[in-house]
């Protein structure tokens, strides 16, 4: 079984800065993707950032500039540093991951439990 567990949320100024980690645990082969979505009340899940385990990284409009993605694969952790916080950023962030359970298995996804972040004006 993997869990991935979220941390580093909470509330914060319009302007400040935040910075979420998720670890991944369990029965690992081998991670590929790392990434952070976010839901706000009404709205549909969103992906923020993205990160493949060489590293490359993609970023959604809206937080492009702002917010930093990196992973150490050796700690199976993704962060994702927040920074010039606005009120429309407000939401449950959730961490995902696509991984190998085992050197024969397919891939399965996994998501975290969900961190609230809330930027108040």
């Amino acid at each position: 079984q993997v869990q991935l567990v979220e941390s580093g949320g909470g509330l914060v100024q319009t302007g400040g800065s935040l910075r979420l980690s998720c670890v991944a645990s369990g029965s690992i082969f081998r991670i590929n993707h790392m990434g952070w979505y976010r839901q706000a009340p009404g709205k549909q899940r969103e992906l923020l950032a993205r990160i493949s385990n060489s590293g490359s990284t993609n970023y959604a409009d809206s937080v492009k500039g702002r917010f930093t993605i990196s992973r150490d694969n050796a700690k199976n952790t993704v962060y994702l540093q927040m920074n010039s916080l606005k009120p429309e950023d407000t939401a449950v962030y959730y961490c995902h991951t696509d991984l190998y359970v085992t050197k024969y298995s397919g891939v399965s996804t996994y998501w975290g439990q969900g961190t609230q972040v809330t930027v108040s004006s």
